[in-house]
């Protein structure tokens, strides 16, 4: 069968790093194909000279037999390829389906209707008239995933599908992908969820440093096997201890109800949660619930009136009212969801991006800044948390997806927090850095700070997390012990029905009274 698509030598060279050295890579039509890699091993690179995003430096590409230079995406969409990026490609200023329609051709009202007819079909819940800059991640990506499918490509490239979709929809999406498969559609699948692509996928080639190192059946190999191969080593065990809560809570919400001003977002209703010294608090939910606003609310990016101040408190304090430079100073620091452009500045260095929430932590003398002493806190940050970059000037936007995250996260996992409020830490990342940041969070967790995480991972939540909650349009579960639940218990929750978290969340109080 001739290859719907074939690499041959391709190698991209950046100032500070060599992306792809040599890398050969064959796609047959129907074929599902895994890119498996550590962050930073050179997936997204390879996948954006496939989209004509940027150019090869050295290599050979060949497009069902004939050689070719792909000169840019749309040069790559007309010959039938499509992507979904793992940073999204959407302005935001426009509404779905004005987004759509710069890829797909047809009316606006057309349009609509497909864009509903499609994500009813394929589980991917979205409305065509939200505008983008309304949208969480997840929905954002829920937006890349239907733009992709209404073009109907040749070969599809997914670069992190799965990453905020729950359960039920991942499930969905793999038999829409199996169906693609069949009509001869090749898929480029790329993810860190070693199990989705031991189910999922025919064939992975495995990328370490920006060469290939292997190419295997993944449904002959173990998930221990796969990860041996990512990242050249055994994955220790994450070290899990009982939680040792001390004192009253550090954080605490109480019935917070809040109506945003964007009529796409959801509106939280009489929500309240406390994080105790010592412990980890989750929060599951399909992203789109109003996890996003929380968490605003909670980092000080949105304020409440002063007469609401006590719906927010941090050690007994009122904060509701307060701004993020505030809430940082009395001891809570926060990882968005959004990495570039809220986590991090782009164009800025690393150094510079450390100075945006550490500058008043002795890096600064009489208005000037400790410019060594901030190169030296960054490079503390990028060797505890295996930041692979091109050092403490590398621009935040050169850095990998995860490796971005591990230095956002590193950044605040290092100033010590009494509370830390983290929302997706660790979408994007290999396994051997999930592991790490996992395990930092319960080292964190056991020097007495209080971690709310918010996470879309149920996997994550059950692994880490003392406590869970579920939050479904606005509303907020009751918790329950991690040990006196289970998966599906959750995922019920996670679609609206909180009974079972109800009814074991008071046997807790009347076993604990």
């Amino acid at each position: 069968m001739t290859p719907l698509l074939r690499l041959t030598g391709i190698r991209k060279v950046y100032p500070s790093i060599t992306a792809n050295d040599g890398v050969d890579l064959e796609v047959l039509p129907g074929q599902i194909h895994a890119v498996l890699g550590e962050n930073g091993a050179g997936k997204s690179t390879l996948m954006k000279i496939i989209y004509g995003v940027t150019a090869p430096d050295e290599g050979r590409i060949e497009w069902q037999g004939d050689p070719i230079q792909i000169k840019n995406p749309a040069h790559a969409r007309a010959l039938g390829v499509g992507m979904v990026f793992q940073h999204f490609s959407l302005f935001e200023t426009l509404t779905v389906v004005e987004n759509i329609a710069l890829a797909v051709p047809g009316s606006l009202s057309l349009l609509s209707q497909k864009i509903r007819d499609a994500a009813q079909q394929f589980g991917l819940d979205i409305q065509p008239d939200a505008r983008v800059q309304s949208l969480t991640v997840g929905q954002r990506q829920r937006v890349e995933i239907l733009r992709c499918i209404l073009q109907r490509p040749k070969l599809l490239i997914m670069d992190e599908p799965t990453s905020v979709l729950p359960p039920a929809g991942i499930a969905q999406l793999f038999v829409t992908l199996r169906a693609l498969a069949a009509e001869g559609i090749g898929i480029l699948f790329i993810s860190h969820k070693l199990d989705e692509i031991r189910e999922l996928c025919d064939v992975a080639t495995i990328l370490r440093a920006g060469r290939v190192t292997g190419r295997v059946s993944p449904r002959e190999e173990t998930r221990q096997s796969l990860a041996r191969m990512m990242i050249g080593r055994d994955l220790p065990p994450i070290q899990i201890t009982p939680p040792t809560v001390s004192g009253d809570a550090f954080l605490e919400v109480a019935n917070l109800s809040f109506r945003p001003d964007d009529p796409f977002a959801a509106t939280l209703k009489g929500v309240t949660l406390s994080v105790r010294a010592g412990e980890i608090v989750g929060i599951a939910g399909i992203s789109g619930n109003g996890q996003d606003v929380f968490t605003r609310l909670l980092s000080g990016e949105t304020t409440l009136l002063p007469s609401d101040a006590n719906s927010v408190r941090l050690n007994g304090e009122g904060i509701g009212h307060l701004g993020p430079g505030v809430r940082r100073r009395l001891g809570l620091n926060f990882v968005p969801e959004e990495r570039l452009g809220r986590g991090a500045v782009p164009a800025h260095s690393l150094s510079k991006n450390s100075l945006l929430t550490t500058f008043e932590r002795g890096l600064t003398q009489l208005g000037l800044i400790k410019r060594r002493d901030l190169r030296n806190v960054a490079h503390r940050t990028i060797e505890d948390f295996d930041v692979r970059c091109g050092g403490t000037e590398a621009e935040a936007r050169s850095l990998s997806g995860g490796n971005l995250q591990k230095f956002i996260v590193g950044r605040e996992i290092a100033q010590a927090p009494k509370v830390l409020i983290i929302s997706q830490p660790t979408w994007g990342l290999d396994v051997g850095a999930t592991a790490a940041i996992r395990q930092r969070l319960v080292a964190l967790r056991n020097q007495g700070t209080a971690v709310l995480i918010i996470s879309e991972e149920i996997d994550e939540l059950f692994e880490i997390a003392d406590r869970l909650h579920v939050m479904f349009r606005g509303l907020l579960s009751p918790s329950v012990d991690r040990a006196t639940t289970d998966l599906d218990h959750i995922g019920l929750a996670m679609a609206g029905d909180f009974g079972h978290l109800q009814t074991v969340h008071v046997r807790e109080e009347i076993s604990a009274s």
